[in-house]
């Protein structure tokens, strides 16, 4: 007997279905690959080759061309400890089970970030409230993780991952400018942090293999919003 040739459609619609659905830029290589290429594009060329955005902010140009001060760095430091505090609190208690995923994962910056806190306290520094734009991020972060995961994964992603990347370029332009040189623990990880990225990295393709397209299509629109609350923090390195 003749096999069913309605089988065959239907094998071949699926197939050419398959074939035509639009591939997004990095998605063979994983979602995290996707989220790094969407992020790229928000750089401005003068930070990355494949940065697409104008400079329009001071934090937005080249290190190199930065003229930071003890006070805006302290802002900075204290504002981005809130954050990375907030981070890490909603990790621990996991509204979502993926986020346990993400816990002690290395990259945690709280610790550090309060030993540089303190270091600054010994050499006669006051140590300033949190300000807004580092209150504004903390917010939005906690009311974020307790409804949309995606979206919080997306700045969870870019929030560790810039600061292994660009951020480390930050510290040690600053270091050279205000700090005779110093090393902040901010900038250091215990073991190699090539290898803990890529843990992360494994962990959030693992999480994303279980998202729809439209689930992953959201994490990324959230891209923007991340860098735009990113970089209020960061401006205060300048001011």
């Amino acid at each position: 007997m003749p096999p069913n040739p309605r089988g065959v459609v239907v094998v071949s619609a699926t197939a050419a279905a398959e074939k035509s659905r639009r591939r997004y830029p990095g998605e063979a290589k994983g979602f995290v690959e996707e989220m790094r290429f969407v992020a790229m594009k928000l750089h401005t060329r003068e930070q990355a080759k494949e940065g697409e955005k104008e400079v329009k902010q001071p934090e937005e140009q080249t290190v190199t061309k930065w003229k930071p001060s003890v006070d805006g760095y302290l802002r900075f430091l204290v504002d981005s400890k809130l954050v990375y505090d907030t981070l890490e609190g909603i990790l621990e208690k996991a509204a979502f089970p993926s986020y346990a995923e993400f816990r002690n994962t290395g990259l945690e910056r709280s610790e550090g970030l309060a030993k540089d806190l303190d270091w600054f306290k010994e050499q006669g520094y006051d140590i300033p409230e949190p300000s807004s734009p580092g209150r504004n991020y903390a917010e939005y972060l906690k009311e974020l993780s307790e409804k949309d995961p995606q979206a919080f994964i997306c700045h969870f992603y870019n929030i560790y991952f810039a600061h292994s990347a660009g951020g480390r370029m930050i510290g040690k332009k600053v270091a050279e400018e205000i700090l005779n040189k110093k090393e902040l623990e901010f900038y250091k990880w215990d073991g190699d942090l090539s290898q803990l990225l890529q843990n992360v990295r494994d962990k959030l393709n693992k999480v994303a293999e279980r998202w729809t397209r439209e689930e992953k299509n959201h994490c990324l629109e959230e891209t923007e919003k991340s860098f735009k609350y990113s970089g209020e923090i960061l401006r205060l390195i300048l001011s």
